[in-house]
């Protein structure tokens, strides 16, 4: 019922629209719109996107308390981040509560994948040179996109660092040194070289160490009250030696025309720490990672109307996976991965107001494995994946902006599946920029290699997971420049609906690298999101910063009501979870900058099974870190210096039961360039 009054909604007020204006006023509006467009930049950028996306670029990006991707990505609202620990545990991310899987991660335009699991840990993917990381839910505005974009619940984009070269400038250097609490060291390089006019070539390299020896209290209750251990110790096999390679060619031939090549090299080692059940230490796990990809993308327009884009992507991946503990099941596999993904989408412009764009995605992707135990897996399996998008797009004067898709996914023998999606953007006061945006969408994912077969029960008889969306935002944007306080502000409003049906869930059952995979049956997610961003341009060269996330959700098993867990919050969902960013900037008459920065993270109570009773309880959890910098030109070299306090009051958490996070931990940075 809900989702048909809600189909029934958009659909009424674009055909509201469309009777509105008939064809010559619609095209006198859009002239109209595309000359303020000229004049009125900013209004126009600030309207583009129908789902506002939660954005961290630039300096922003910087300022934060974090290593990796993974870190940033908790200052986003609506988000849960499975985190073991250490700079070498394993992060995934999980959005609206609609499982990693839902979550599309692309790195430079394209998705980054896994076959085996699903999942992509984003902590081997570092923020030295990432130029912005964009969260959209649903799907980006733009229609010109890949077939497979269409598909997700949401979409994680990471891009990297583009070369930028003043007049005569034909190299850039990039060093940087990072050193901290258990043993780090992470020194990178990155080099930039105009080879021509339009064509330049980048370079980054990084090396990361860590003992990931860190002190932590272990501490559990009884339910009378009575205390059953309550130790101090030093976490164990938390090391990491990894080390990570990029190269990428950009060339710009035209103003509508380029290609880029990019090729990612990672190489890790490090140690997996156990979970610790009734005072038990485990820690005889060992994990080998060789991440190997190379991409390319070539873009152009032809005529002012034809708008065509191709990716292309081969993947190679290893994982060597050895468990020694006598405690659990031995274990000394070894997986190798392989990807061929193609990509052609094509737009097309009918009139200024109404775009068209039709995209046919194809990946084969193969998985070997060598020594697995269980007998019920096969040594190798391959899959063949193909997705068919189709789109449309209006743009009516300044007050209403439609978009509507339809994606036919096939994998392998499976019949097709069919997925639409409708959004919608209104904006009732062009003078102001107040828009209510809302989407409908239905997701749809395969399990994986993993889910069906490389576990330790064995679950090849899980079913495919259906995901509908329903979302409603309220986005508000505003911003003065008058003397003496300017200001920027940004705020949006959420409310979200999705249920799922057979839903797959996995969380870890004595070993990190294994999963315990199941249907729930249906899974009803509601959930609030709410967002703040406020700049304050203050005298005397002083800014203000500040970000404010909020979320509020309930994700319920409604599968049986006979179910001792009906109703039940589902494992690792917190109801209130939310962040707050603060930063204080200062640049001095000479061009130097210095700037103190604070953030907070709290994540509400949890359970960690399917019950919700006081044996699975999971605590809430908050961090407070704080950080100072300096920035300064020297003989023409750009200096900085960085001191980060991350869990400053030394708090006891977990944000997977039984794997206890780090006390107070600091890191300094020194930074170069050229």
């Amino acid at each position: 019922m809900k989702r048909s009054l809600f189909l029934i909604v958009l659909l009424a007020l674009g055909a509201l629209a469309a009777f509105a204006w008939d064809a010559d006023s619609l095209r006198i509006a859009a002239h109209d719109s595309f000359r303020v467009a000229e004049i009125e930049v900013t209004a126009r950028a600030l309207t583009k996107d129908i789902i506002v996306p939660q954005t961290l670029k630039g300096a922003e990006l910087r300022r934060l308390n974090s290593l990796s991707v993974a870190d940033a990505l908790r200052y986003f609202s609506g988000v849960q981040l499975k985190d073991y620990g250490g700079v070498g545990g394993i992060k995934t991310i999980n959005v609206r509560s609609m499982g990693s899987q839902h979550t599309a991660v692309y790195y430079n335009g394209v998705q980054l994948g896994n076959a085996q699991n699903g999942q992509v840990d984003l902590g081997r993917f570092s923020l030295d040179n990432m130029e912005e990381v964009q969260l959209f839910n649903g799907q980006k505005s733009d229609i010109f996109q890949s077939a497979r974009e269409f598909g997700a619940a949401g979409n994680v984009y990471l891009t990297t660092r583009k070369p930028y070269f003043k007049d005569n400038e034909r190299v850039h250097a990039h060093l940087r040194m990072r050193a901290g609490s258990f043993a780090l060291a992470n020194p990178s390089l990155g080099v930039d070289v105009k080879l021509m006019d339009g064509l330049s070539l980048t370079m980054d390299a990084e090396y990361v160490y860590s003992d990931g020896r860190y002190p932590f209290r272990y501490r559990r209750v009884l339910p009378n009250g009575e205390t059953a251990y309550d130790t101090t110790a030093i976490r164990q096999n938390g090391d990491i030696n990894a080390v990570r390679a990029e190269l990428g060619l950009h060339h710009y031939y035209s103003t509508t025309g380029y290609w880029r090549l990019h090729a990612y090299n990672y190489w890790s080692e490090r140690g997996v720490p156990g979970a610790i059940v009734n005072n038990v230490w485990r820690s005889g796990e060992r994990l080998w990672d060789r991440n190997t990809f190379v991409q390319g993308q070539w873009q152009d327009e032809w005529f002012d109307r034809w708008s065509t884009r191709l990716l292309a992507k081969y993947a190679n991946d290893y994982t060597h996976y050895l468990n020694y503990d006598q405690r659990l099941l031995p274990s000394d596999n070894e997986y190798l991965q392989q990807e061929v993904y193609l990509s052609l989408a094509n737009k097309l412009q009918l009139f200024r107001w109404w775009d068209l764009s039709l995209a046919y995605d194809y990946q084969y992707n193969a998985l070997r494995r060598d020594n697995l135990l269980l007998e019920a897996a096969p040594e190798h399996f391959d899959r063949h994946s193909h997705w068919l998008s189709a789109a449309t797009a209006m743009n009516i004067r300044e007050y209403l902006r439609l978009q509507a898709a339809v994606l036919m996914t096939a994998v392998s023998c499976q019949l097709p599946k069919v997925t639409p999606s409708v959004f919608m953007s209104l904006r009732p006061y062009p003078a102001i920029d107040l828009s209510i945006n809302a989407f409908y969408k239905q997701s749809y994912r395969y399990p994986t290699f993993n889910d069906l077969y490389y576990t330790d029960l064995g679950n090849a008889d899980l079913r495919p997971e259906l995901a509908r969306q329903h979302s409603v935002e309220l986005a508000y944007r505003k911003s003065g420049r008058q003397t003496p306080v300017g200001y920027e502000l940004t705020a949006t409003a959420s409310y979200y609906y999705n249920r799922v049906t057979d839903k797959i869930i996995a969380y870890p059952k004595g070993q990190q690298f294994r999963w315990t995979m199941l249907n729930l049956g249906t899974v009803k997610i509601n959930g609030t999101d709410i967002k703040t961003d406020l700049s304050l341009f203050l005298p005397m060269q002083f800014t203000f910063r500040t970000r404010l996330n909020y979320t509020y959700q309930t994700a319920i098993d409604v599968t049986n009501p006979a179910d001792t867990y009906y109703g039940d919050q589902i494992p690792y969902i917190p109801r209130h979870s939310g962040s707050a960013v603060a930063g204080l900037d200062w640049q001095s008459s000479r061009g130097d900058h210095y700037g103190l920065n604070y953030s907070f993270i709290y994540v509400g109570e949890r359970y960690g099974q399917q019950e919700n009773t006081i044996y699975n309880y999971v605590q809430p959890w908050y961090t407070h870190d704080l950080s100072i910098y300096g920035e300064w030109d020297v003989c023409g070299w750009g200096l900085k210096a960085n001191i980060e306090i991350n869990n400053l009051l030394g708090q006891d958490y977990e944000v997977i039961q039984n794997y206890p996070m780090p006390k107070q931990n600091i890191r300094c940075t020194l930074a170069a360039t050229y």
